[in-house]
């Protein structure tokens, strides 16, 4: 299914997981109730990948999208989802070491990153190897911004077979698309074609210009369709049959804390650089907050919009947590206690009933009659399993 977009089923599908830090383990604890839904209907043997002709991710997401589509030596997804979350626990506390807030940890970070980054690039680079993003198992998205360029560079499994200097490695593509400002160093790495040219990329977090990436996702299937003289893979769809609805869209956030309102007008009017930056009172980045939420918002109201207008809404879930609150809330609190009851938000949100953004309050609100998103879930891997066999059986 993965190697087309869409052909024979005529339903492009879509994975997108926003960014997020640590909170990468909610989506990882749905995707693993997806990966167990499909493997009910189509065989333990089954991943998430055979069922996505793309898969985005920004940031934590990013490497999510890496694990989930990353070949191992047998040419199979190298995790399963249900590995995610463990990895999650595992390694979380050795990329983000707890260190005391004392005036000397403060000075540190004040001076460069919060971390180091040295245990994440060596984790990476030693699971990932010289592996490259055209040999990803579907076809993957991954934003990031080139702070020398000041502009994003999306990096996708198309672009990488058409132009070896967009061929980077993956173990570069999710270091650079993690290097969140403040927390982790910038990335700077170079690619070389068969001719001996070179690209030079100087990187940091893909969540500065798009930490929901569904948007840039839909875009790329919209480019593809501009290619229909060229890609034989895509003369079975018209772009009207697309703008009519003819894609499924499954985009997972990381969660949110919009219930707590923790910054104010009153308070950010007295800040200076250090304190938007630093806020010793939440101990958060106002400034990451402010830009993470906004740019995954603003991507949700969009698209939302998008296929309420072509009567489509049951084809685009949107899943998210807007209440977080204490230490769940951050993207870098990486205890044994705070990772655990990520990995219980998870589990509590496929209780939950199915939401949908307010384009008024920016608030998810309950669907009357929408059941809870474990069903939603549960229906979209029937939607994909259909898809998968009306494609195999063309």
């Amino acid at each position: 299914m993965a190697s087309g977009l869409g052909k024979a089923g005529k339903m492009v599908t879509v994975l997108s997981i926003d960014g997020g830090g640590i909170r990468g383990i909610i989506p990882a604890t749905l995707l693993g109730f997806l990966e167990s839904k499909l493997q009910e209907l189509d065989g333990t043997h089954v991943r998430v990948a055979d069922y996505f002709d793309i898969i985005a991710g920004t940031s934590t997401g990013g490497l999510v999208t890496t694990m989930l589509t990353a070949p191992n030596k047998d040419n199979r997804p190298m995790y399963t989802a249900n590995d995610i979350t463990n990895f999650y626990l595992d390694h979380c506390p050795r990329i983000f070491p707890q260190k005391s807030c004392s005036m000397t940890s403060m000075l540190g970070a004040m001076m460069g990153p919060k971390y180091n980054g040295k245990y994440l690039r060596s984790m990476i680079n030693e699971l990932l190897g010289n592996l490259t993003l055209k040999q990803t198992l579907t076809n993957v998205i991954i934003p990031t911004f080139d702070i020398k360029l000041l502009q994003p560079v999306i990096f996708s499994t198309k672009d990488a077979k058409r132009n070896d200097l967009k061929n980077a490695r993956l173990a570069d593509v999710c270091i650079g698309t993690s290097a969140a400002p403040t927390f982790l160093p910038a990335h700077y790495f170079e690619t070389k074609d068969a001719e001996g040219n070179t690209r030079c990329f100087d990187l940091i977090d893909g969540g500065v210009a798009a930490n929901n990436p569904t948007m840039i996702a839909i875009s790329q299937i919209l480019k593809e369709m501009c290619k229909l003289t060229q890609n034989t893979e895509l003369n079975d769809i018209t772009p009207w049959e697309f703008s009519k609805g003819s894609k499924l869209v499954l985009s997972l956030g990381t969660g949110e804390d919009k219930h707590e309102e923790k910054y104010t007008a009153a308070s950010a009017s007295k800040w200076g650089k250090f304190r938007w930056v630093y806020d010793k009172h939440s101990r958060a980045t106002p400034f990451l907050d402010i830009y993470g939420d906004a740019s995954s918002d603003m991507v949700d109201f969009y698209v939302s919009a998008l296929f309420h207008a072509h009567d489509r809404r049951n084809n685009y879930l949107r899943i998210q947590d807007d209440n977080l609150t204490g230490d769940a809330q951050s993207v870098d609190i990486a205890t044994t206690e705070n990772l655990q009851r990520l990995e219980e938000i998870g589990k509590e949100l496929l209780k939950k009933p199915v939401s949908r953004v307010n384009l008024d309050t920016g608030r998810f609100e309950e669907i009357k009659d929408g059941g809870t998103n474990k069903e939603a879930l549960a229906y979209f891997a029937k939607l994909l399993v259909e898809e998968r066999k009306l494609r195999q059986n063309q």
